[in-house]
């Protein structure tokens, strides 16, 4: 190729390859200072937009966790309440059976059991976590939020985890409404008051069984959730942080050819001046 004093060749290509160098330099150093190879969607526009939407879903399930964690304190309250309340019932059955002697003073008995059912009173009233207590005028059933689902449309559908209320209460109404009635200061009282404790004795325990097994389960979606989440986001690190080995190995490999190209440039650009001596 003619030499030029117009049009240096060898310079343009020089400067086209310093340029490269510079700008893969460029990117190199901004994943090093950020930590990121993928920070938006310039980068990666499919990258970026999945690594969006999953950490939407990690903000989503950590405030999942919180509830999850105050549905477990709620129903975790509920069943201390009824087992403290079965052990309760456990102990007007004794007096109860006690009261079935005929040498007894039943007039005291019936002062014990009524202490006692004074106590379930306090333990029903008292048993509420924020507010919302599972075992006083309780009906129906509580949803706590457990999960997003997500399908491969990208439909997102929440669903919880329903745990039924149990009333424990002893006025009318109540599921133990049956203890204010016991009395047993007299034989025939004494008499209906032993097949009468039994079946409340069976309400406290059904109640304390499914509040058990409703918190143990609460408890396993919580668990999963934590688990979900800590995958997701070691998910959105795979797809969009740098390695920084890598990164660093380029960075000096990148620093040496800038450092050649700008030698590279240097030379070029001298070349015209060969032309020089043909007119000396």
């Amino acid at each position: 190729m003619a030499n030029s004093i117009l049009t240096n060749n060898s310079s343009t290509v020089a400067l086209q390859n310093l340029r490269n160098v510079n700008k893969n330099l460029s990117i190199v150093q901004e994943q090093i200072s950020t930590g990121k190879k993928i920070g938006n969607a310039k980068d990666n526009a499919s990258i970026f937009a999945i690594s969006t939407v999953i950490k939407s879903d990690v903000e989503g399930f950590k405030k999942i966790s919180d509830s999850l964690n105050l549905g477990s304190s709620t129903v975790a309250v509920a069943r201390g309440a009824a087992e403290q309340v079965t052990s309760l019932l456990t102990q007007v059955k004794g007096l109860i059976v006690q009261a079935q002697e005929s040498n007894v003073d039943r007039t005291k008995i019936q002062t014990d059991v009524s202490e006692l059912t004074n106590q379930v009173n306090s333990i029903v009233n008292a048993a509420q976590f924020n507010g919302l207590n599972l075992v006083k005028a309780a009906t129906g059933t509580v949803n706590f939020l457990a999960s997003l689902d997500r399908d491969s449309t990208g439909t997102v559908t929440a669903s919880s985890i329903s745990v039924a209320a149990a009333s424990l209460e002893t006025t009318a109404g109540g599921g133990l409404a049956g203890l204010a009635a016991i009395d047993v200061s007299t034989a025939a009282g004494a008499a209906s008051a032993l097949t009468a404790i039994e079946g409340l004795i069976q309400t406290a325990v059904d109640a304390s069984a499914a509040f058990g097994s409703s918190q143990k389960r609460i408890e396993i979606q919580g668990e999963f959730v934590r688990q979900l989440t800590d995958a997701l986001t070691s998910g959105i690190g795979a797809l969009t942080d740098a390695d920084l080995e890598e990164a660093s190995a380029r960075l000096q490999s990148l620093q040496v050819q800038q450092q050649l190209g700008i030698q590279a440039l240097s030379i070029a650009n001298q070349s015209p001046q060969s032309i020089l001596a043909l007119f000396r």
